[in-house]
């Protein structure tokens, strides 16, 4: 089994924006020395608990400190941005680090109505476009077109991924034959339909499901920070979030409303937490059941030393290789 970790460099309470990226590095530094495959950053825009709005810059910096794992966007919203621009960006990233960089791609606004302005004088008009932009991002990171290169033009062209919860991004990236990225973490779809959706093609591509873990060597504890995260999920509904990520005490202290905590426990439910051996257990009946070998795992936490341990207990309960 492939393990890789998608990062939202999230900012915990009494945390500053800049420790939380910096806490992404140390992340993905950890993930490098650990075996994971990839490390990926997520794009949001105005939402003042995630810090990663610019995952190309920091995905810059991180490449200075690590050698082996592959390092990309989870997603770089597409409609945003012209095609041509993101291929200078990713290719500019291969040209500096190699053989390791990944392009996630996704269409999702990433933020509220009023970042989605800011951004764009047209979004809707470009996710109609999708299959077009798709198509000459392609032809840009593949240098088909000799009159115009994604300068600079390097060795090995950066990877290129779908990234999705529905059927409809299975379709996208079947028939644009791109690798498929499945985020089960945040769908409501059946994830054995969406993938026999993929695999419809007659020669798909890598597949990749993201899934939350929350991973610690006492189960019950593993419990807590899982219900910790469930409880934040649950309060956004009602506009009672915590300004940040809130620890486990923060968490146990608040007085849920009966929907609040029903909602609380149906997020959970759909978290894995536990042992090393209970998690690795759960992602192999996964892998079993999906017919996939390679997981994406977003964990959040508080403390990065919960995170950075729930990650490093994965690894040596299911990278057997290292």
């Amino acid at each position: 089994m492939k393990l890789s970790i998608l990062d939202q460099a999230p900012v915990s309470v009494n945390m500053s924006a800049g420790e939380a990226l910096r806490n992404s590095v140390k992340l993905a530094v950890a993930g490098d020395e650990l075996g994971f495959t990839r490390f990926w950053l997520a794009e949001h825009h105005g939402m003042s608990g995630l810090s990663s709005s610019a995952p190309e810059v920091t995905l810059g910096a991180i490449g200075m400190v690590t050698k082996n794992i592959r390092l990309g966007s989870g997603a770089t919203l597409l409609p945003y941005y012209k095609p041509f621009k993101v291929a200078e960006t990713f290719n500019t990233l291969a040209a500096l680090y190699g053989d390791r960089i990944d392009i996630g791609i996704g269409r999702a606004p990433g933020g509220d109505n009023k970042a989605s302005e800011a951004l764009s004088d047209n979004y809707l008009q470009q996710v109609f476009k999708m299959p077009e932009l798709l198509a000459e991002l392609q032809g840009f990171i593949q240098n088909n077109d000799k009159s115009l290169r994604a300068m600079p033009v390097p060795d090995t062209p950066p990877q290129l991924w779908m990234l999705g919860t529905s059927e409809k991004s299975a379709i996208s990236a079947r028939d644009s034959n791109m690798n498929y990225c499945f985020g089960k973490f945040m769908s409501t779809s059946n994830p054995l339909e969406v993938l026999d959706t993929y695999r419809e093609s007659s020669s798909p591509g890598k597949i990749i499901v993201t899934v939350n873990v929350f991973c610690h060597e006492n189960s019950e504890t593993a419990r807590k920070l899982a219900w910790s995260y469930a409880v934040n999920q649950a309060l956004k509904s009602t506009g009672r979030a915590f300004k940040g990520i809130p620890s486990p005490e923060d968490t146990a202290d608040i007085e849920l409303t009966e929907d609040e905590r029903l909602e609380a426990e149906t997020i959970l439910s759909n978290l894995i937490f536990g042992t090393p051996e209970e998690a690795g257990d759960e992602l192999t009946r996964l892998s079993e059941a999906y017919q996939v070998e390679e997981f994406m795992i977003v964990t959040i936490t508080h403390n990065i030393e919960d995170k950075i341990n729930s990650y490093r207990l994965l690894a040596d309960q299911l990278l057997t290789e290292r």
